[in-house]
């Protein structure tokens, strides 16, 4: 591989880390299913969760959307592998907000990665959410109130 089609690669797959934390921060689920190979897979291991196929991973982060009140998620550049057409990394994710439930959440965490070049570009091969810090403390802030409609 020379070296212009590793920078165009590297810089493919750290836009589609980004764009799956936009369509999940936006709750786009059609866009998070396609930024997945037909047989992804993500796996959050801290609660027991894995989702298989394209229609298990949009199921699961929808499922999981729901139970927020509000969400921040912070991508944090990792690193990345490449061998061809697929590829290893890791991304560093900070995230933050409230549950339904009331309880409050934020963590530091990483995803482990694999990603599958395919016609349509690179995608998410398999996802594994590995947690580092968790704090439940109750936050102190809140989202600020909505404008009223014009």
């Amino acid at each position: 591989m020379n070296n212009m089609q590793a920078i165009a690669d590297r810089f493919e797959i750290e836009s589609l880390r980004a764009e799956l934390t936009d369509a999940v921060m936006m709750r786009d689920y059609d866009r998070v299913e396609s930024l997945f190979t037909p047989e992804g897979a993500m796996r959050w291991p801290h609660i027991n969760k894995e989702f298989s196929g394209r229609e298990q991973i949009r199921a699961g982060i929808e499922w999981g959307q729901g139970l927020w009140e509000f969400f921040v998620q912070n991508l944090h550049p990792g690193v990345i592998q490449l061998d061809g057409d697929t590829a290893i990394g890791r991304a560093y994710i900070q995230e933050f907000g409230r549950m339904r439930d009331g309880s409050s959440h934020l963590n530091y965490a990483l995803y482990h990665d694999r990603y599958q070049r395919t016609p349509d570009g690179w995608k998410f091969s398999e996802r594994v959410y590995e947690v580092r810090y968790l704090d439940s403390s109750p936050l102190a802030g809140s989202p600020p109130p909505t404008a009223p409609e014009a």
